[in-house]
């Protein structure tokens, strides 16, 4: 039973860590696509 909520404290711990970069990562695109429309549209 230990080994079961080892297991998913390591899973929600990743889990955690790709929501963050999931995030940033969305932030980071839509950052770029607005530059990328405003370079085209000047």
């Amino acid at each position: 039973m230990a080994m079961a909520e080892q297991d998913m404290k390591a899973a929600n711990q990743t889990y955690e860590g790709f929501l963050g970069l999931l995030k940033v990562g969305t932030i980071a695109t839509v950052i770029v696509a607005i530059v990328v429309v405003l370079l085209i549209s000047s």
